[in-house]
């Protein structure tokens, strides 16, 4: 297997040498026990201008490129989420085109698709702002989802957060929005490591009062609730929300640390799955969910083992800069040409992360094409002053 001179930890260049790539194939049938969505990233156009508070401008041909490979390996595509750069680079204008573009995608080959609606075409700062405000924002993309013919995962609001006095505020929202969605509809519960601008989320700083505000809107709406994201990087308080959600509502992890054991379960049930971290693993993941639903749990185990810690460095503080490490994994597998990022997210990691980052992709046997893997890694490294 060929090498590469990588820097230690100290800078000195080492060598180091690839593993065989797993090369994992697609399932030739659709998963039956688990519901998994890959939240997925967006390609940026490389010749245009996406640095920090300009307007996305998308590779629209390798981003809806990258969502077939998704559907190839099982996944149904989480559409303009947090991974594709929600509130950190994508703006409304390019979320509406993307949206419309997606679900259209989905719709010629039958793939699964749900997209994302919030309020980020609301501007900071948002103490000026209502309640009303806040759903009529969230009614305007409902409703061009719907247009679209898309389903909605229900995405938490800045605006809501900052201007929310209570838990009664929360139930007064989604209880209006919820009743105005055609079909039953994801929440999120996306924790303020990934967006600090949602600290306090449901009325509450605290674990317990957060989930018995959101417990109280899913009970008070259940017909229109398919499940919940829960994203707090917390197995434990994803179990205790797991086991009082109605018998009707699912609960999708967004846990990037322990997918692995919330998906499998206990004796008391299991997670199906939406979640960053497939869009970079996606071939591992289908492999093994197939060996889950084959019932051969130890297979299960040691094809997720090395993708954990994959996942916990891309996910690691500051989280909400994963999206870098997820276009990185792309970028190296070939799926895009470039390593740039709409808001100039690619800045966002250093050296030593992306050099960890390869090694960890490698361990997990998701370098599919070493050769092409190395000459890009080299061509990071030489970005960044690094000779290999």
């Amino acid at each position: 297997m060929p090498s590469i001179l990588l820097p230690d930890e100290t800078g000195k260049l080492e060598p180091y040498r690839l593993r065989e790539p797993a090369n994992y194939q697609a399932p030739t049938e659709p998963f039956k026990s688990r519901i998994l969505y890959a939240a997925t990233h967006v390609v940026a156009d490389p010749k245009a201008d996406n640095s920090e508070g300009k307007p996305a401008i998308l590779d629209w041909e390798r981003t809806l490129a990258y969502r077939h490979h998704l559907w190839r390996y099982g996944f149904a595509v989480a559409e303009a989420m947090d991974t594709a750069q929600r509130g950190f680079g994508l703006d409304w204008a390019a979320t509406k085109e993307l949206i419309k573009r997606s679900v259209a995608e989905a719709k010629s080959v039958g793939g699964g698709i749900a997209c994302g609606a919030g309020t980020d075409q609301l501007s900071e700062p948002y103490n000026a702002l209502t309640l009303d405000d806040v759903i009529k924002a969230y009614e305007e993309q409902l409703e061009h989802i719907e247009g679209c013919g898309g389903r909605i995962i229900l995405m938490a609001s800045r605006a809501l957060a900052a201007i929310a006095k209570s838990p009664d505020d929360y139930a007064k929202v989604y209880g209006h929005v919820l009743n105005q969605v055609a079909d039953p509809v994801v929440l999120h519960w996306l924790g303020d490591m990934f967006d600090p601008k949602l600290k306090g989320y449901w009325g509450s700083a605290d674990f317990e009062g957060a989930m018995t505000s959101m417990l109280a809107v899913i009970h008070d709406n259940q017909s229109k609730i398919d499940g919940m994201k829960m994203s707090l990087l917390d197995d434990q308080k994803e179990i205790i929300m797991r086991r009082k959600l109605p018998s009707s509502i699912k609960m999708y992890t967004g846990d990037d640390f322990n997918y692995d054991v919330l998906i499998k379960g206990d004796d008391s049930g299991f997670s199906h799955g939406l979640l960053g971290i497939f869009d970079a693993i996606a071939p591992a993941a289908a492999a093994a969910m197939k060996a889950l639903e084959a019932g051969d749990e130890t297979k299960y185990d040691a094809i997720f083992a090395p993708t954990v810690p994959l996942s916990r460095l891309i996910f690691e503080t500051p989280t909400f800069f994963y999206k870098t490490g997820i276009v990185f994994m792309a970028f190296l597998n070939g799926h895009q040409d470039h390593f740039k990022m709409v808001g100039g997210l690619e800045t966002k990691r250093s050296t030593e992360h992306l050099v960890k980052l390869f090694k960890l992709a490698d361990a997990s046997g998701l370098l599919n094409d070493p050769e092409l893997a190395i000459t890009r890694m080299k061509k990071i490294l030489e970005g960044r002053s690094v000779s290999a």
